[in-house]
């Protein structure tokens, strides 16, 4: 925008200054031409009495006098003859030819192709003084004007392109301030924008895009909520299902056992399923960012000390941290609960039973997770965070894990990668998140 209204006004202030000047160059040659004009006339007039007391006082001769050379230096602008009634010359100036100007012995102006002439005449019309002026030199003045007109250009152009681009940029200021705000909005970031700086024309603006960001902040706490609902209803009644089924596998007779067995694990593989997929709504629903930082150490230990109460990972995670390790993030405490619960499950099951899984918080806001288990090709990491694509296991699950983990961290802004053979390991994963 800006660059468009500095081209803009330089080039219709270029057009104006140029339309300006070759007005004026007309109005210039137009006086000029009055000017020497009245000069020729008035050199004329003066020289004609002059011209002819001095010839009278002189005795005639054939051949047509000539003035005194000047100083090389001098320019004669105009130049004259004197000539009788039959057109012969009879006196001239140093600078004009022997020769008879190509103009008719009239009283007035005349021109011929290199020269305007005029011409004055005696009472008795026996002499003739015509005064000429070299058209060149007319010609030298208009341009000399013309080019004194066009100069300023020179320096008006660039000094108007730095003065527009100063006040384009001071003016649309507050334009700029108000992209940038809404620039930074998104489904963590849903503060009203601040209308205090805004000038008067931007008000309205202002309010229509906080009324929006009022109506998806609603919206989008309408369906967290209503996923959080829904996790927790959908978990009752297959928790319900599942604890009477294994109630059941202790009373019924061995012949139907195996059958029961295999309805326990179908409500614990649906069991899984129902809270991967509920994670799966939550992230698509946006919940990576919030509009205040928070201490992301905190809800790891949370993480990590629920893992431990747990069969699956009762004494088999390692923490590590360094000492000036921190992590307060503008970051949803559930969703990054979310992700570290996946990477660290993902380690779990997936690593040989009873074996370590390590997860390491660096200073610069790196954390890693590490497990042993059989090396990965790269060609499978780089698929690994697909829905419903599973590496070479055998393990339970649903192979939702990582892509959720995958949505809620591109939803925080931050990145993450895989490496197999584990850093520091012959075998295993490194899950490398850095925030």
């Amino acid at each position: 925008m800006t660059r468009g209204l500095i081209i803009a006004l330089t080039s219709v202030m270029t057009l104006f200054w140029l339309s300006a000047t070759g007005l004026g160059i007309l109005v210039m040659q137009d006086e000029f031409s009055e000017i020497f004009d009245s000069s020729l006339e008035e050199t004329a007039e003066r020289l004609l009495p002059l011209v002819v007391d001095d010839l009278r006082e002189r005795a005639t001769s054939e051949a047509p006098r000539r003035l005194d050379a000047r100083s090389a230096s001098e320019v004669e602008y105009l130049i004259y003859q004197a000539r009788d009634a039959s057109g012969k010359v009879v006196l001239h100036s140093h600078d004009s030819a022997p020769e008879p100007f190509d103009s008719p012995l009239r009283v007035g102006f005349s021109d011929t192709s290199t020269q305007r002439i005029y011409t004055a005449g005696s009472a008795d019309g026996s002499l003739f003084v015509q005064v000429a002026d070299p058209l060149d030199h007319r010609r030298e003045a208009i341009i000399e004007g013309g080019i004194a007109l066009l100069l300023p250009l020179l320096v008006l152009i660039p000094a108007s392109i730095l003065a527009t681009w100063l006040i384009v940029r001071r003016i649309l200021a507050p334009i700029q301030g108000l992209r940038a705000s809404i620039a930074t909005k998104d489904s963590g970031n849903l503060a009203a924008i601040d209308q205090s700086s805004l000038p008067q024309e931007l008000h309205p603006i202002g309010h229509s895009v906080n009324l929006l960001l009022e109506r998806l902040r609603q919206a989008l706490e309408a369906e967290r909520e209503f996923t959080a609902n829904s996790a927790h209803e959908l978990r009752t009644p297959v928790a319900g299902a599942l604890a009477q089924t294994q109630m059941l596998m202790a009373e019924v007779p061995d012949a139907i056992r195996p059958r029961v067995g295999q309805l326990e694990r179908s409500l614990l593989h649906l069991s899984r399923l129902s809270e991967k997929l509920l994670q799966m709504s939550r992230a698509e629903a946006g919940i990576g960012m919030t509009d205040k930082p928070i201490d992301l150490l905190e809800i790891l230990e949370v993480v990590i000390e629920d893992f431990h109460r747990s069969p699956v990972g009762m004494g088999r995670i390692r923490a590590y941290s360094d000492e000036d390790a921190s992590l307060p993030r503008r970051i949803d405490a559930d969703a990054f609960a979310i992700v570290i619960r996946n990477l660290l499950e993902n380690a779990l099951i997936h690593s040989p039973a009873g074996s370590q899984v390590d997860i390491i918080v660096q200073g610069d806001g790196q954390i890693s997770v590490r497990n042993h288990g059989p090396v990965i090709e790269a060609e499978q990491l780089q698929n690994m965070t697909a829905r419903f694509v599973r590496g070479p296991t055998t393990a339970a699950g649903s192979g939702l894990g990582l892509s959720i983990v995958k949505r809620l961290v591109d939803q925080m802004k931050a990145t993450i990668e895989f490496e197999s053979p584990a850093s520091g390991w012959p075998d295993g994963l490194t899950a490398r998140l850095r925030i």
